[in-house]
């Protein structure tokens, strides 16, 4: 049997929604616990970054990482629009230990 892996690029923000962070993982649900329990250090812990705001799925970890690249060489404007497309009220989207889909997507 063939296991399939999902990979996920997602953007975090803090409570102010004034600071943006993209990142790459393949378990969105166990990295979003280390980002609200300040277990990952430097950029994320220094600002409070733990608000997940922002996803996308990927079968293919390449074309995550390439995503994952196009964000980041985004213009914070551009950004911010990427969300509010998705996430129109900037909700977390990590509630009670699992992802959910904002409310405008459902």
């Amino acid at each position: 049997m063939i296991k399939v892996h999902q990979y996920y690029v997602y953007i975090l923000t803090n409570v102010y929604n004034n600071v943006l962070y993209t990142g790459i993982t393949n378990d969105i649900e166990r990295r979003c616990i280390e980002h609200k329990k300040k277990y990952v250090k430097g950029f994320t812990q220094k600002y409070n970054v733990d608000k997940l705001v922002y996803f996308e799925t990927y079968n293919e970890v390449e074309e995550a990482i390439k995503r994952e690249k196009q964000i980041k060489g985004y213009s914070r404007i551009k950004k911010i629009a990427l969300i509010e497309g998705f996430n129109k009220d900037w909700q977390d989207l990590f509630l009670n230990g699992k992802i959910q889909l904002p409310r405008s997507q459902q």
